[in-house]
């Protein structure tokens, strides 16, 4: 197996918002803890989860500095792609300033690069910041485009600090091709958590997770168990997490709308979202609800077994 630069577990963590919309610093504090001792190995800081496109450049970099702050070493990774390169660039290298451990670069949204673009956009921000390791990630779901398994191999074999993928697509084959095909150090995280039993089958080394929020011990359990070669306790956590992903992902809602609605009947900092996100329905955190229910007995049928 690669080993994984950031750890198998990657948390991307929400920004928690105070009533008034403002961010919820001693909720932030809260919930990196909270993180970081529940089974993640590491932090993705404003990324989607983290509501980055609501977020202002100095707020991005606040959190950048605290949460970095606050994790006594663990691994802290920025999100600062945007569709701007110059802009990406500026950004990246104040990260870097406020002490993150590496940096995750999204396709560019909405203005649609050709994969010469994409190429030459991510190589510019890595190449920007040489000594600092950086993750693409690949989600067509938001940005209507996608990094082809060719491009992701040139940007793996062309630049030393770009040193893994988030891959979202959901395409087994074009994962499977970066996994045959590129260098040895390159690590592939699953960017999706209905997919990280799939990724881990194929060459993943772990996850950038959204669901290990509110079930982060079984996630880790889930890899752990993947890698000591225990194929059929991976399922039963995979199959036991379905529920609460599917909850987190509903198609009425983006995430991380549900996420939200889950960590407060947790009783752990997030808070609302900001427009133009609005908050869960009554419908839709009843799913939730129904999904941590099961998450309760699943963890009782898991104990059982072991």
């Amino acid at each position: 197996m690669t080993e994984p630069p950031f750890g198998q577990v990657i948390t991307a963590m929400v920004t928690p918002f105070a009533s008034d919309g403002a961010i919820d610093w001693p909720g932030v504090d809260t919930l990196v803890t909270h993180l970081l001792t529940s089974g993640s190995h590491g932090l993705v800081v404003c990324g989607t989860t983290g509501e980055s496109p609501a977020l202002s450049h100095s707020e991005k970099v606040a959190m950048f500095r605290r949460v970095a702050g606050c994790a006594k070493g663990k691994p802290v990774i920025a999100g600062t792609g945007t569709n701007n390169t110059a802009e990406s660039i500026e950004l990246s290298r104040e990260a870097v300033d406020a002490g993150v451990d590496g940096l995750l670069l999204v396709v560019p949204p909405y203005n649609k690069p050709s994969q010469a673009g994409m190429y030459s956009h991510f190589a510019a921000i890595a190449q920007s910041v040489p000594h600092t390791p950086c993750i693409l990630y690949n989600v067509p779901s938001r940005t209507a485009q996608n990094l082809t398994a060719d491009t992701t191999l040139r940007l793996a074999r062309d630049v030393p600090n770009i040193v893994a993928i988030k891959e979202a697509s959901g395409n087994l084959m074009q994962i499977s091709e970066i996994a045959a095909g590129a260098p040895t150090a390159f690590a592939i995280y699953s960017g999706d958590d209905g997919m990280t039993l799939p990724i881990l089958s194929i060459g993943g080394v772990g996850v950038v997770s959204v669901t290990a929020h509110l079930a982060g011990v079984e996630t880790a359990e889930m890899v752990q168990a993947w890698f000591e070669r225990d194929a059929a306790r991976a399922t039963r956590i995979h199959h036991s997490l379905l529920p609460l992903v599917q909850a987190c992902f509903q198609p009425s809602t983006p995430s991380p709308v549900p996420l939200k609605a889950g960590l407060r009947m947790m009783g752990l900092p997030g808070g609302g979202v900001r427009p133009p996100l609005v908050q869960a329905t009554p419908d839709e955190a009843a799913v939730m609800a129904a999904a941590l229910t099961a998450r309760g007995s699943a963890m009782a049928r898991e104990s059982a077994v072991l």
